[in-house]
């Protein structure tokens, strides 16, 4: 049961480096789309990136503070996609595609390190 954690914080460490990799490439201009960009969906995507990184770090250690740290990321993921999907009218199915694609990361992540938890100890 020991390795659920580690495994956890490899995939908050991949999704956390993808996030900053490609939103990155996005503000410095490095990267086009052929589709309209909200800059602020970057930024946060890029932020979060590092934040992501920090969770996983935090879930290697086992760290005290690992279940609020997933639990604000999932919440947040969850919300912004909430909005994006239902009240952006300028979003591009891309961008809900990939704010899916992380918020399932942080659902598997939460599931391995939540529901696990009284298991692995």
């Amino acid at each position: 049961m020991k390795n659920i954690y580690k495994t956890a914080s490899i995939l908050a460490f991949i999704i956390g480096a993808m996030s900053i990799f490609a939103g990155s490439k996005v503000l410095l201009g490095i990267d086009t789309k052929n589709y309209t960009v909200l800059n602020w969906l970057v930024i946060y995507n890029v932020i979060f990136g590092f934040i992501s990184i920090i969770a996983a770090y935090l879930i290697w250690l086992k760290h005290k503070f690992t279940k609020k740290a997933i639990v604000f990321i999932l919440a947040s993921h969850l919300m912004l996609l909430f909005y994006l999907y239902f009240f952006n009218k300028n979003v591009a199915s891309e961008s809900i595609n990939a704010m899916v694609f992380r918020t399932s990361i942080w659902v598997v992540i939460a599931l391995l390190t939540l529901a696990f938890k009284n298991q692995s100890e």
